[in-house]
């Protein structure tokens, strides 16, 4: 039976067709693919911008001019919900309590700090007045103000989580608060009255002996970056006796082990054997393998506790926002801690486009700087490149980066070993691991890599770094 064309009611697909359809010409076709896509690869500005040396024997020294601390360090707390509690080993970041090693009275001092919160506005405490407790910061912002030349208030630093407002009424009956510290946000601190000290000194005579003594040694002369000073002569005449002097080396270097990020690629010898037209099964798997491990490599090298460049810079070259989000005064103030030949500026996306609102609200417009094609922001002639593996807190918080690279410069620089068996890419390898019992092919994929910071003033970092509301 025939059915006319013309009296079919049926859908388009369903017609006679008088020349073959496209459907059935792609059975004989040979479709164009392209290799497996990855939305996770990034651009992974560090790893490339990084001066990466040779570490042959896997751990590398930083030789160091000899310094001298004072033990004004970071203080970390015991954090449950809304309450906050002391870590006694952590009061020894107080200079006066650096040396002092007993826990049992670190313990007793620490139970008798109380929680306090204040009001954005607040006077936490009053230049002039006497220093009677001792204040540690355990969340949100304080300013410090102080009297300028001119006898006006002004802003002389920005404290945050982890610092305190001084230990001297640890030491000094009668001190008084040299500053006025004010809340900028809300504010929780942990108080210990001197009355308190007092009472545990009291009972403690290892405590009330190391409290009468400390700060009374001098350190040794020392130059503006704490290291040991070189005696020098200058500008004198005739023929008086010159100083004599060396140059005294850190006793004990700190020494970088090249970490390692590994993972084990099975792939199935049939696929290998039958589907490896047009592209090869084994190197596409390899491919995106490796893209996911040099992704963790910067990962690694942005947040590992023991060698992460967020962890590795020295306190004095942290920096915070005086109002929250990162304005150009913000930015300025990071450029001021690696002022010799800054190199370039990291962050998150989402901070360079919190720091573009913030320009534009002032009617400032960065000049744009072309680097090997791309067309990056800057800040003072310094390109700011971004990177995700920057952290973003929940409270929409981050971090900015600012590094000098390169050993000739004293800055960051990114270490590896080349050369290592099974070679793939420079510091990766890729070792075939054989065939199991079930047919499976096994590789074993490592990267062999660590950072290390020079000198202290090669790293800088602006810190709690609002990117929106």
């Amino acid at each position: 039976m025939t059915i006319s064309a013309g009296t079919f009611s049926g859908s388009d697909s369903d017609r006679t067709h008088s020349s073959l359809t496209t459907g059935a010409a792609r059975n004989l076709a040979t479709t164009t693919k392209t290799v497996p896509q990855m939305q996770g690869v990034t651009s992974r500005w560090l790893l490339r911008l990084l001066p990466w040396v040779q570490v042959s024997g896997g751990t590398y020294r930083v030789n160091r001019r000899l310094s001298y601390t004072v033990g004004d360090g970071r203080i970390d707390f015991d954090v449950s919900g809304r309450d906050v509690g002391i870590i006694p080993e952590e009061l020894r970041e107080l200079p006066a309590l650096r040396d002092f090693t007993d826990i049992a009275v670190l313990t007793a001092l620490g139970r008798r700090f109380t929680q306090v919160e204040y009001a954005p506005g607040d006077v936490i405490a009053q230049e002039g007045t006497p220093a009677d407790r001792i204040v540690l910061i355990a969340h949100g912002r304080v300013d410090r103000l102080g009297r300028g030349k001119y006898g006006d208030l002004t802003v002389l630093a920005a404290l945050a989580g982890g610092d305190h407002l001084g230990d001297e009424p640890l030491t000094d009956p009668e001190a008084f608060w040299p500053y006025t510290y004010t809340a900028v946000t809300r504010v929780t601190v942990l108080a210990l009255p001197r009355q308190a000290v007092q009472e545990i000194a009291e009972e403690a005579d290892g405590l009330r002996e190391h409290l009468a003594t400390a700060g009374i040694g001098a350190l040794p002369p020392q130059n503006a970056s704490g290291e040991a000073a070189i005696s020098l002569a200058a500008g004198h005449s005739g023929e008086p006796a010159l100083p004599s002097t060396f140059v005294d080396y850190d006793l004990a270097p700190r020494e970088y082990e090249l970490s390692v990020a590994q993972t084990v690629l099975r792939t199935h010898t049939r696929v290998g054997d039958l589907y490896n037209d047009p592209m090869n099964q084994v190197e596409q798997q390899l491919r995106l393998t490796i893209e996911a491990l040099r992704d963790r490599q910067e990962h690694e090298m942005v947040n590992n506790r023991e060698f992460g460049l967020l962890h590795a810079a020295d306190l004095r070259q942290r920096v915070r926002t005086r109002s929250g989000p990162p304005t150009p005064d913000d930015m300025d103030e990071l450029l001021a801690t690696v002022w010799k030949d800054p190199g370039f500026l990291l962050a998150h996306p989402k901070v360079i486009a919190a720091f573009g609102r913030e320009c534009s609200a002032r009617g400032l417009y960065p000049t744009a700087v072309d680097f090997m094609g791309h067309s990056l922001p800057s800040w003072r002639g310094v390109p700011i490149f971004p990177c995700n593996k920057i952290p973003v807190t929940e409270e929409r918080t981050s971090s900015v980066l600012l590094l000098r690279t390169g050993e000739e410069n004293r800055g960051v620089v990114g270490l590896h070993q080349t050369g290592i068996p099974d070679e793939y890419e420079p510091g990766l390898s890729v070792r075939f691991m054989g065939v199991n019992d079930q047919a499976i092919l096994n590789y074993l994929v490592s990267a062999y890599y660590s950072a290390a910071v020079l000198v202290p003033d090669a790293l800088g970092i602006l810190e709690d770094v609002e990117i929106g509301y």
